[in-house]
């Protein structure tokens, strides 16, 4: 019968915190947790503690906040004696000393089927490049980027109206107890590795700000699934009156034939359909706006927001930077 493994945890948003919870709940002891360090947050830049120390706190476990990590910390984890450390989002890169430090190493929870989307950003990009599945993977966790051996996954479809933000939340039902399960069979030597295919690896790079900005020259499709992926956050946008304008959902329409006969003489940006919805011309095809955000207001459904604004959005109006 199994004793349950001492473990040390590395996380920092909520994705990891929600697995941190999973591991507090099993038969396994979590005797530290490693965090990024508190930073100024919100419009006040008030220090905010991270999902993960704010449960680590509550649980009383030993937190640790290096800006990086170095032999001292080798120093801190050995003294420690665990026999795993379990990594997920954690946002610092784990040096090879750290890396052997514990009895079975260190894994990491990695939301995306690898060898596909390794890096920063894999919820994201997955629904950004319209891929029709997405999972987890819980690798072994080696001194390169995402690149260590399969200890086990799970898959499932991303739909045509995902966002970032559904997916995020089905990864963590899946990514928790997949968890605690291979756990189990590190526990139990009963798991296997598989390596990863790295000629068929991609890299899902850090999301900015800027490329939050909506280029109406691409298709209908493409903006469709960058408002998707975008969601909830950066969020896309597009200016309108040199007023940034946050679209929270938007959904594809077919090229009317109006617009399939003008030989192109409507501009990308241009809004064709301001009563029944915005319907925005894109490079290929007609995106009609749902949920839109205008500057200090809540994000808000068409219809009402043309209630009050009806002539910003009206036919003829081009939206984007000109």
């Amino acid at each position: 019968m199994t004793q349950g493994l001492r473990l040390g945890f590395a996380g920092t948003p909520g994705f990891a915190a929600e697995h941190l919870a999973a591991l507090l709940k099993s038969d396994h002891q979590v005797v530290a947790v490693w965090t990024q360090p508190d930073r100024p947050a919100g419009r006040g830049k008030k220090t905010k503690y991270s999902p993960v120390k704010e449960l680590a706190t509550s649980a009383n476990l030993p937190i640790f906040q290096p800006t990086k990590l170095l032999s001292d910390d080798q120093q801190e984890m050995a003294a420690l004696n665990m026999d795993l450390l379990v990594v997920v989002a954690y946002g610092l890169l784990l040096p090879q000393n750290i890396l052997d430090t514990p009895k079975y190493g260190c894994i990491n929870v990695h939301a995306s089927l690898l060898p596909r989307w390794r890096g920063a950003a894999p919820i994201q990009r997955a629904v950004e490049a319209g891929d029709r599945e997405t999972g987890i993977c819980i690798m072994q966790m080696d001194a390169g980027l995402d690149t260590g051996d399969v200890l086990s996954r799970t898959a499932f479809p991303i739909l045509p109206i995902d966002t970032a933000g559904t997916v995020h939340d089905r990864l963590i039902e899946k990514g928790a107890p997949l968890l605690v399960e291979t756990l189990k069979q590190i526990e139990e030597q009963t798991g296997s590795l598989q390596p990863q295919d790295s000629s068929a690896a991609t890299y899902a790079a850090k999301i900015t700000k800027a490329e939050a900005e909506i280029d109406w020259s691409q298709t209908a499709d493409e903006i469709d699934r960058k408002v998707r992926a975008f969601n909830p956050v950066p969020v896309a946008f597009t200016n309108s009156d040199g007023e940034r304008i946050r679209i929270w959902e938007a959904y594809p329409l077919p090229t009317p034939d109006s617009l399939r006969n003008s030989e192109g003489q409507t501009r990308p940006g241009s809004i064709i359909n301001g009563t029944e919805g915005v319907d925005v011309v894109c490079g290929d095809g007609v995106l009609r706006l749902k949920v839109l955000q205008l500057p200090g207001k809540k994000p808000t459904p068409i219809a009402d927001l043309l209630r009050g604004n009806a002539d910003r959005f009206q036919t003829g109006v081009t939206l984007g930077s000109i």
